[in-house]
């Protein structure tokens, strides 16, 4: 079809068997992913516009829903474009591109969410000091860190790609790249590519998933000490909605690796539902369950709305 095909550009698919809903299936995942963007974006202007929210927690916070932000700008174009034009074809640079966001934002969104587990271990385990602690020079230095672990951490895999030769079938299962199908095509050595991700999966996501676990061990012995048990609701309130967030997110992306790693025998669709279950799930609801659940972000958005709306 192609006169070299190593140089040929790789081909995405949508749903295998339902390309004639494409369409009616599109409606869905642009609704999704306007509600994600809005969502989130509100969240960024209301800790920007609103002074009460300027703390290490709504700062975190405000990464995190850059981070969904990110994810949903990098799949988007091409999930759409297969779904409303059937555009399935994508460079190999767009999509080693591709692959290097996603999966660095996925790291990055790992270290926000440890991040915040280390802001609510502060806040409640040390109160007094939690100014000092997490000043805003503190949250700086972490935000550029976590954000640096992330993108740095990727690019040696991501940038051996561009190396290989690619003779093998340039079919994708899914409507966006991922590094661990784009290797398999590769007509090379690809040992590097198979242990590192699984070496950086484990010193980041499941580390991360272990410390945080660890933090909230503390933070509960810490909140079962306090005489009072309304002070003892309020301060594990303050938790319900991250302990939310990162149930979420590590469900879905630990699901994903497993199923990638070790679901051969696991039926395609399988493999593709939970793929956007978890580019679009932990996106849409982080910023709901922030609103539901905070009561400052709740007066925050009356405050938001009540002023647009009456121009005050």
């Amino acid at each position: 079809m192609w006169p070299n095909i190593s140089e040929a550009p790789f081909l995405l698919t949508g749903f295998l068997g339902l390309q004639v809903a494409h369409h009616w299936i599109s409606i869905s995942f642009f609704a999704v992913n306007v509600s994600i963007l809005l969502g989130n974006g509100s969240l960024l202007y209301l800790i920007k516009d609103d002074q009460s929210l300027h703390e290490p927690m709504y700062y975190f916070l405000a990464m995190l829903a850059g981070a969904d932000i990110m994810v949903t700008l990098t799949t988007m174009p091409t999930v759409m474009g297969v779904l409303w034009v059937n555009h399935r074809e994508i460079s190999h640079a767009g999509c080693f591109m591709q692959a290097y966001f996603i999966h660095s934002l996925s790291i990055v969104e790992s270290g926000i969410l440890l991040a915040m587990a280390y802001d609510r271990f502060i806040a409640i385990r040390n109160p007094l000091r939690y100014a000092s602690i997490l000043s805003n020079t503190q949250v700086v230095k972490l935000g550029v860190g976590i954000f640096l672990r992330g993108f740095v951490s990727i690019m040696p895999v991501i940038v051996r790609l561009f190396s290989f030769s690619y003779c093998h079938s340039h079919v994708l299962s899914h409507a966006f790249c991922l590094h661990q199908e784009v290797m398999k095509l590769a007509c090379a050595d690809i040992t590097f590519n198979r242990i590192y991700p699984v070496i950086l999966i484990c010193l980041t996501t499941f580390l991360d998933a272990f410390i945080i676990l660890f933090s909230y061990i503390l933070i509960l012995k810490t909140v079962i000490g306090i005489a009072s048990g309304e002070e003892r609701a309020k301060a594990l309130n303050t938790c319900i909605s991250h302990l939310s967030c990162v149930l979420i997110f590590y469900v879905t992306v630990i699901g994903l690796s497993f199923i990638h790693r070790f679901g051969r025998n696991v039926p395609k669709v399988v493999h593709i539902i939970m793929s956007y279950v978890y580019f679009l799930f932990p996106p849409l609801m982080n910023p709901i369950i922030y609103s539901i659940k905070t009561k400052q972000i709740q007066h925050g958005l009356v405050r938001l709305f009540s002023k647009h709306r009456f121009g005050s």
